[in-house]
């Protein structure tokens, strides 16, 4: 049985302390945050855990095998390194961290530790992305022509990351895993930041794969609607995840053939 601290009880990590409580493979022994109001609520809900607003102790503690961090994204890299070089495995909330050199070090650490550090791309459990990749899999779509992705919202506006950093990930971590985690050819971004100075509240994203494959990305917290929409189209068929819908999966009988197409 593992045995975990979790750092942050905010946002999302009541979310992350509920289903770490209730899995039969792991024992949540601590629970760390500088609020009071979030410690009484970690005391009330789950009197049997220890809280604290002391990271110390816990990641100092023998008795703890794994550290879950979910903090506000800047705090990120210095908790993922202190837990790490307490000899502690790590979960951290998306993203891991704020600049590509802090991935990479921390990449390196677990490595030389033989440690686990994993970020919280909780789609990639997702049934229906993973029913998804099964179609890509097994040629039902043909060859895949391009993917497009749209997650967009009204609110909630960040001031610690833009919209890239705080929604794209999902989309980022879902289409590397449908391709097998290529290595893109070229990245190009654009974004505007409408509502607070440097910190872009929408932003369109292109990526370029090989074979020829292409990935658009779209989001934003400034749109009038909820989306969480996936499109990727092949040379014979076309799919589309959209989470938010009751039938989170359809498939299109429509391809991209060029004699269909052209009439050739």
């Amino acid at each position: 049985m593992v045995r975990i601290a979790q750092v942050g009880v905010g946002y999302w990590g009541p979310n992350l302390l509920r289903n770490l409580s209730s899995n039969y493979d792991s024992t949540v022994k601590a629970v760390v945050d500088p609020s009071k109001e979030r410690q009484e609520f970690v005391k009330k809900t789950y009197p049997g855990i220890y809280v604290t607003d002391e990271l110390d102790s816990v990641i100092n503690d023998p008795d703890i095998d794994a550290v879950v961090i979910a903090t506000p994204v800047a705090s990120h890299y210095d908790l993922t390194i202190q837990a790490l070089n307490k000899g502690k495995h790590v979960l951290v909330e998306k993203p891991m961290a704020t600049k590509t050199d802090q991935v990479r070090e921390i990449s390196q650490l677990a490595r030389k530790k033989e440690l686990v550090a994993m970020v919280g791309h909780t789609f990639l459990f997702n049934s229906a992305v993973r029913y998804v990749k099964s179609i890509i899999e097994s040629g039902e779509l043909g060859d895949i022509r391009y993917i497009y992705s749209q997650r967009l919202n009204l609110g909630r506006i960040r001031d610690d990351v833009d919209a890239l950093w705080n929604l794209a990930p999902h989309d980022i971590s879902i289409i590397q895993y449908w391709l097998n985690e290529p290595e893109p050819i070229k990245i190009d971004k654009i974004g505007m930041d409408y509502v607070q100075k440097g910190i872009d509240d929408v932003t369109f994203m292109n990526i370029t794969y090989p074979n020829n494959i292409m990935a658009h990305i779209h989001v934003s917290w400034l749109d009038p609607h909820k989306i969480r929409k996936m499109t990727v189209v092949g040379s014979k068929k076309m799919v589309v995840y959209d989470d938010i819908a009751e039938n989170k999966v359809m498939i299109y009988d429509k391809g991209i053939d060029r004699m269909a197409v052209l009439g050739e």
